[in-house]
């Protein structure tokens, strides 16, 4: 959940069959993310904005949908990704590239 204390955030989340479910929030309002589904939040205004989240849990952890799928120990194999965001094997390499240094100890 975001509370927006200043500034706008444009919010959404993605459902479970694939459908962006998106607003434009700006100060006093509230947009609840359902559990467990990809979401986002982008600053959308001309000034930093001022936001507080909560969480349905005291350890609900994130996680980085590019480091977890680009960045992944061992990785996870180009063809895969190739074929899931329709690019070449070329493309993902170059990807992955940029997430080397992201990897985990």
């Amino acid at each position: 959940m975001v509370f927006v204390m200043e500034g706008e955030l444009d919010v959404g989340f993605i459902t479970t069959a694939n459908v962006l479910v998106s607003k434009q929030i700006t100060k006093g309002e509230v947009f609840v993310f359902p559990r467990g589904l990809v979401h986002f939040q982008k600053n959308n205004g001309k000034v930093p904005a001022a936001v507080i989240s909560a969480f349905n849990s005291q350890l609900p952890g994130t996680q980085s949908i590019p480091t977890t799928l680009f960045g992944a120990s061992p990785t996870v194999p180009d063809d895969i990704l190739a074929q899931t965001f329709q690019i070449s094997t070329e493309d993902v390499q170059q990807i992955k590239s940029k997430f080397a240094s992201a990897k985990k100890f």
